[in-house]
């Protein structure tokens, strides 16, 4: 928890998240991922929430400063999308503002139709600990 919090602080999408936060998202999604390297120290992060049936959210993807560059990322992408339990899934989407390339190597594409999906975005509540 300590990597994967230690990571996801850093991140443009997760500034100021705490263990319990990371906890709580890790509990509440259908599939989590790592990636660790031969010492056994997280590398790698994400995971997926889904119904299991349509529609999957890839998000938190996060790969170790260190460890970039080396396909850990795409190949965690990959895991995700043919994991069994989401093998019937068919409509994926993830929000990024610099890794297109990294994702567009995995299959995925801008959104063809985005004047038909709707979001409600709300600035993330100021916290310390968080009481999920």
């Amino acid at each position: 928890m300590d990597d994967i919090q230690g990571m996801l602080v850093k991140t443009y999408w997760s500034p100021g998240i705490t263990k319990n936060e990371v906890a709580q998202g890790i509990r509440n999604s259908a599939l989590v991922v790592g990636a660790y390297d031969t010492s056994g120290r997280q590398v790698g992060f994400c995971r997926v929430i889904s119904d299991k049936t349509r529609f999957a959210y890839l998000l938190d993807v996060i790969v170790a400063e260190d460890c970039r560059h080396r396909g850990i990322g795409q190949a965690m992408v990959r895991f995700a999308m043919a994991h069994p339990d989401l093998r019937n899934v068919y409509q994926w989407l993830l929000k990024t503002s610099d890794a297109h390339g990294v994702y567009g190597k995995c299959g995925f594409a801008p959104i063809e139709d985005p004047e038909r999906w709707m979001g409600r975005m709300q600035p993330r509540p100021e916290r310390g600990e968080w009481e999920g």
